[in-house]
């Protein structure tokens, strides 16, 4: 059994836990409130942009590579956003788990399928496995910014028009709560137009067959289309990241309740085996002083 010596340090070295835990998951709570409002914002504009580039499409006819579905993909790229620390529960394995399996179920019928990952934490997994990674951009959580969504998003549109894929997809948490994330597939390039469109019957946006475009509907469509690539993965990166500290932050209150539950477990061992010993003590004065009657 542990001394009385051993059972006060550990619950010293718990509380000195359980304020760690607790000022990382009131940090993860500021930082996950600022990332709320940033996805909440930005989920309309990202939403209704595709809407307005399938609608010009479709009334103009116009064409464009990036709108072109391919019949027979073969080659495929796909993008796996994780953290760069730990502490944040299932967040990783999750991902981990769908890529596993993603790659299992598609690689056999697949010329190519490459890997981007950004995040250190599924990139320093799936090193272990030998996947084939073109590259690894870490510091997602410190340095998010439209800038670098725009910089992957413009790496990514040039593998995809010089001919390296024919499908490029994200894999990433996406943002549901605090204390719920999902794990999501999205098809980046190219974009299928069959599913974006507005709904007239509820709402009173469109453009007509006869509407006069100025500049000409096929440049105003591959500018939309590239704003439209780099606020995507701007979008994904942001879930990721809003995940992210959901996940840390229910991990880290977690971590702190069971902390003080041991805390209130060792301090009832402690008092009991202090008991004891006193009770002992006071048996053997008693004893000795009976004795020398």
């Amino acid at each position: 059994m542990a001394s009385l010596k051993d059972i006060r340090a550990r619950i010293e070295t718990t509380k000195n836990t359980q304020q760690i835990t607790k000022a990382m998951k009131m940090v993860s709570a500021a930082k996950l409130r600022r990332a709320q409002n940033n996805i909440i914002n930005m989920r309309p504009y990202a939403q209704t942009l595709i809407k307005v580039i399938a609608d010009i499409a479709a009334t103009q006819r116009v064409q464009h590579p990036l709108l072109t579905l391919k019949q027979d993909q073969k080659k495929v790229l796909v993008v796996v956003l994780s953290s760069d620390r730990g502490l944040c529960a299932g967040f990783n394995a999750n991902i981990n788990k769908f890529v596993d399996q993603y790659y299992k179920s598609r690689s056999s019928d697949l010329e190519k399928m490459d890997f981007l990952f950004i995040g250190k934490k599924s990139a320093e997994f799936f090193q272990k496995r030998k996947l084939p990674i073109i590259d690894v951009i870490t510091k997602l959580d410190r340095e998010i910014s439209h800038q670098l969504a725009s910089k992957v998003s413009e790496r990514l549109l040039s593998h995809f028009l010089q001919g390296d894929y024919d499908e490029i997809r994200m894999v990433y948490n996406e943002f549901k709560s605090a204390i719920s994330q999902v794990v999501v597939t999205e098809t980046l390039f190219p974009i299928d137009l069959s599913k974006q469109t507005f709904n007239k019957q509820e709402t009173s946006v469109g453009f007509a067959i006869d509407m006069i475009f100025e500049p000409s509907p096929e440049v105003i469509i591959d500018e939309l289309l590239k704003k439209h690539f780099s606020v995507q993965v701007y979008r994904c990166m942001s879930e990721s990241v809003a995940s992210e500290h959901g996940a840390r932050m229910s991990a880290m209150e977690s971590a702190t309740n069971n902390a003080k539950a041991m805390i209130n477990t060792l301090t009832l061992t402690y008092n009991k085996l202090r008991q004891e010993k006193i009770t002992t003590e006071l048996i053997e004065i008693t004893t000795g002083a009976e004795a020398l009657k």
